[in-house]
């Protein structure tokens, strides 16, 4: 049985215009939309108009496909949540920022101040960065090891956190540590939820450590129930060793949604969408993903199992969430590539291709059996693929009982139920 009162979280994470890589062929769309802060708003919109929790962004200060393929990510987090913040009243603002290429006094400033000025909604998603390229861009020849940027990434969450501290205290952080020396206030008032959410993406081991111990609520990648009820054991354990209230930290898995008003129109929609894209993009990233060349396999017979199996190249530099959870499900199930692209869409995340009835079946199984507290969704295209996620699977969620009607809470932690506030000494 669901306890009493319990409601899935819903955000909505914008990558680009959508997460398909044709989604900017959309008629209705312009390609530049995704560098339009007007096309910010109108999507925030759409997603307050659904009750939604939060808006979710990602980052990336590299370019990482072809812009000439699909459009890329462009605009500082930030920048864009505050545009966010203006046009609309509830909805939170989670965006992403690395530790390894940030500096956390900064980092501190920047996110409490919006989350001052938007009232209590803000969160941080905390990521280590793994694309080479990136590195370039900061001075560095490479990218570091998963332990070192972890080892920095665990000092520069406690640096962090420490300076939300102060700016309530007005008690100096003296931090002299093996990356960061800080002593000093934080110049930026309270914020209204106390201090900005922490939200940790990366499913490694080290990504779990750190998210038991730090995190508010954890972006994860699982493909299977089963695998996510595992996960969701994991973050929970680590939480609970770590001296904290495992309910305090939400599991919020992808989840890729294809939405018709039959399970055969999402189809005609999907094959549509894949029709435009581009040729052999998704395998490619596919590829990137496990740290295979899947070009010269065939695409409708099973991935070999002694190529997934194969221990991973110690250059591989990509994610271990990701990576793990596309190896389990083509193991299990003994998927070729063309399948595996259908379930995790070259991206490594589940994909629900259905009726809104169908949509809403699949999040309520996951959030009654333990595999997660919600889901960052991300629809096929923008602005229609929330549209019709909002019109027509929300209503089912409410008919269910498991999401709300209107928002009660003033500021994100409040709807993030059980996110403790922090101590003020």
């Amino acid at each position: 049985m669901r306890p009493a009162q319990r409601e899935v979280i819903l955000n909505v994470n914008v990558l680009d215009v959508g997460f398909h890589p044709s989604a900017w062929r959309a008629p209705d769309l312009h390609p530049t939309s995704f560098i339009d802060p007007d096309y910010y708003a109108e999507v925030a919109k759409i997603a307050e108009r659904g009750t939604l929790d939060a808006l979710f962004l990602a980052d990336g200060p590299a370019l990482r496909e072809d812009p000439a393929v699909k459009p890329t990510r462009a605009l500082e987090p930030t920048t864009v949540l505050g545009v966010v913040a203006s046009a609309t009243e509830h909805l939170g603002l989670i965006g992403t920022a690395s530790t390894t290429f940030n500096d956390p006094f900064d980092l501190a400033d920047r996110f409490l101040s919006l989350d001052v000025v938007s009232g209590g909604r803000v969160a941080w998603n905390v990521v280590t960065t793994f694309h080479a390229g990136t590195a370039h861009n900061f001075g560095l020849s490479r990218i570091p090891d998963r332990e070192a940027r972890y080892h920095r990434a665990s000092e520069f969450v406690d640096v962090v956190t420490a300076l939300w501290e102060s700016a309530a205290t007005r008690v100096p952080v003296h931090h002299d540590g093996e990356f960061f020396h800080v002593h000093g206030v934080l110049p930026v008032p309270p914020s209204p939820q106390g201090r900005p959410l922490l939200v940790q993406a990366g499913g490694s081991p080290q990504g779990r450590t750190l998210a038991g111990r730090s995190a508010d609520a954890v972006f994860s990648a699982e493909l299977t129930l089963d695998a996510g009820r595992q996960h969701y054991r994991q973050v929970k354990d680590v939480a609970r060793a770590a001296g904290r209230d495992p309910g305090s930290v939400k599991i919020l898995p992808g989840l890729v949604t294809v939405v018709g008003s039959t399970e055969a129109e999402a189809i005609a929609r999907y094959e549509d969408w894949e029709s435009k894209a581009a040729d052999g993009f998704s395998a490619e990233r596919l590829g990137g993903m496990l740290g295979v060349d899947l070009s010269s396999l065939d695409p409708d017979r099973p991935i070999p199992e002694d190529l997934l199996l194969a221990p991973v190249d110690p250059s591989f530099s990509g994610s271990l969430g990701f990576r793990e959870a596309v190896v389990r499900l083509a193991l299990e199930s003994r998927y070729s590539v063309s399948e595996l692209l259908r379930k995790a869409g070259g991206f490594g995340h589940r994909l629900v291709v259905g009726s809104p009835e169908q949509i809403a079946d699949t999040i309520e199984e996951w959030f009654v059996a333990g595999a997660a507290d919600g889901f960052n969704l991300m629809p096929d295209g923008f602005p229609s693929g929330l549209t019709d996620f909002v019109d027509h699977v929300v209503p089912v969620l409410r008919e269910k009982g498991i999401f709300r009607h209107e928002y009660a809470e003033s500021t994100l932690r409040e709807r993030f139920e059980g996110a403790p506030l922090p101590v003020r000494g």
